[in-house]
């Protein structure tokens, strides 16, 4: 089969590749490891309620232990998600001694858009900058002016709600208008602003939309906040809401699931990616794909294997992998449980639906100062306020008619601030193909060798005390709070292992997230990644992948690769 492009996963970055190529008049094809799943039609679970699931939602636990030991610990896995993850036995990893991580996959058509937090933030200069300014890693060589307008194209197209607050740190977008604050988060962001004027803590900027885009096929939220089983409305981004069809529209798209890509082929002369073997996961055979560009879409962890696997007698330690870097300095967000906090007075308020985001307090810590005790980064916090609910009633004695009337009132309030660290990063964390061990396709398997360094506790740290001290001055009673981090992972935003930089001899990639020893291949998911920032990094990987796709397309045109 031969396109003019290849685009390997179908995730948040692989849909937006597929789109931006197909768009440009480019014949593509997509390669999906995992299941099809249809918008709308294969949402299995969206409508269910809990007595019409098996284990009323909560799932096998028992099942679960042996074929999804890691998966089951994400927040979204439940009976009702759990085909929209891997099952760990058949997709193994390891770690090395000391190594604690948790590696949460969705192997199927849209990967992780199906079940992602769907927190969209800009990252800034001074998150573009933080490699230069502290001499940690490799200075990223682009910055915020670079990315801007492809941060508004990706924002207006996924739909992304949120409110304007002119912060430099974290840079407005092109929002949606922005869910509303519950009473008590009003009264802190209240609160904190008149004791500390240069912190603010806003609704979180989701994508789930609160305007409708009728013209595709798009509905505003429902306020269900089930979003990983599937949105039949449209409402939140994913795939098969938003990139895949408009890709399909051109009529230039073709789609291969159940389809693990094996490795790259490599001429060394032209310096150039000749095909992309690929194994069909039912049968087993073996298949080429020729293109005259790639994009390597797998999910971080994932390109990086597919180049360490794709290694010859032309590049032995793994495709585009001269400098040595291939695999090293990987990262995830040191985060924890910064502090919980019971908020009494607020017992005549309640709220309505169930609102999909949080809150988040942007980061105000080492911008133009050096002020961070211990670290030279940032951190950030996301959380909210809620109410327990009738389920409270599991830990209290009653029975009869009025212990049913208690639950049926909402409970104290209770606001919760989760500390998000920027993760440094270290050629110690990396990845690297464990032969002795293969996967359910024959391959090897990835060894994960990670640790969070001082920095990232000594943040953590600081956020705890602050926190804290932050709830507390607004009439809160902190009753919990953590700084230690979770095993790497557990933020889901793992990152690294392809980076980029302005010199092939200590990168992978240049400022379009082209290989630089590589000139056809282009790698712009997660692998990409020189640093964390403190934010959610999905909105910076889509606007990278629209940015490279436009410049792709570019050097075809003009005969440049």
């Amino acid at each position: 089969m031969d396109f003019d492009a290849i685009v390997v996963g179908s995730g948040i970055t692989g849909g937006w590749a597929a789109k931006e190529l197909t768009e440009a008049g480019l014949k593509v094809l997509m390669i999906e490891r995992g299941r099809e799943i249809r918008h709308q039609q294969d949402y299995d679970t969206e409508m269910k309620a809990p007595w019409e699931m098996p284990f009323r939602g909560i799932g096998d636990t028992e099942m679960y232990l042996k074929q999804h030991p890691v998966q089951m610990l994400n927040r979204h896995f439940t009976e009702y998600t759990e085909k929209h993850f891997v099952n760990d036995a058949e997709n193994p990893y390891s770690t090395a001694p000391g190594t604690d991580f948790t590696w949460f996959r969705s192997y199927q058509l849209g990967g992780r858009s199906l079940t992602w937090g769907r927190q969209s933030y800009r990252w800034s200069d001074y998150d573009f900058g933080a490699n230069a300014r502290d001499g940690h890693g490799t200075d990223w060589p682009i910055r915020y002016a670079d990315l801007a307008p492809w941060y508004d194209k990706v924002e207006e197209f996924i739909g992304v709600s949120g409110q304007s607050e002119g912060l430099k740190q974290l840079p407005d977008g092109k929002f949606q208008p922005g869910m509303a604050l519950n009473a008590v988060e009003q009264h802190v962001r209240s609160a904190i602003l008149e004791r500390w004027p240069e912190r603010c803590l806003t609704i979180g900027r989701t994508a789930n939309m609160t305007q409708a885009k009728p013209d595709e096929g798009r509905a505003a939220c429902q306020y269900r906040s089930i979003c990983a089983r599937g949105c039949s409305f449209g409402a939140y981004f994913s795939t098969q809401s938003s990139t895949l069809p408009a890709a399909k529209k051109t009529g230039r798209l073709t789609v291969i699931t159940d389809a693990v890509v094996e490795g790259l082929d490599f001429d060394p002369a032209t310096r150039r990616v000749t095909a992309v073997r690929y194994s069909d996961t039912k049968t087993k055979q073996t298949h080429r794909a020729t293109s005259r560009i790639v994009f390597l879409n797998a999910g971080a962890f994932n390109s990086v294997h597919v180049l360490l696997n794709s290694a010859s007698e032309a590049a032995p330690n793994g495709l585009a992998n001269s400098s040595g870097v291939l695999g090293t300095h990987i990262m995830d967000h040191a985060n924890t449980l910064s502090a919980l906090a019971l908020m009494p007075g607020f017992e005549k308020h309640t709220s309505f639906g169930n609102r999909p985001t949080g809150v988040v307090l942007a980061r105000y810590r080492n911008m133009d100062a050096l002020d961070g005790v211990g670290h030279s980064r940032g951190f950030s916090f996301q959380g909210g306020a809620f109410q327990s609910t009738w389920t409270a009633g599991r830990r209290d004695a009653g029975i009869g008619e009025a212990y049913k009337e208690k639950l049926r009132h909402p409970g104290m309030w209770r606001m919760v601030l989760v500390g998000f660290a920027d993760c440094l990063p270290r050629a110690t964390n990396r990845l690297t193909l464990d032969r002795s061990r293969l996967d359910a396709n024959g391959l090897p398997t990835l060894k994960v060798q990670f640790a969070f360094g001082k920095e990232e506790g000594a943040a953590l740290a600081q956020a705890k005390a602050e926190a804290t001290e932050m709830l507390t001055a607004a009439g809160g009673v902190v009753i919990a709070g953590g700084d230690q981090p979770g095993a790497g992972g557990t933020a889901i935003h793992e990152m690294g292992g392809a980076r980029m930089g302005h010199d092939p001899a200590t990168s992978v990639l240049n400022k379009w997230s082209q290989a630089h020893d590589v000139a056809n291949l282009f790698v712009t998911d997660g692998a990409q990644m020189s640093s964390t920032a403190c934010q959610n990094p999905s909105l910076t990987y889509m606007a990278l992948t629209a940015r490279a796709c436009d410049a792709a397309v570019s050097m075809l045109r003009e005969n440049r690769i």
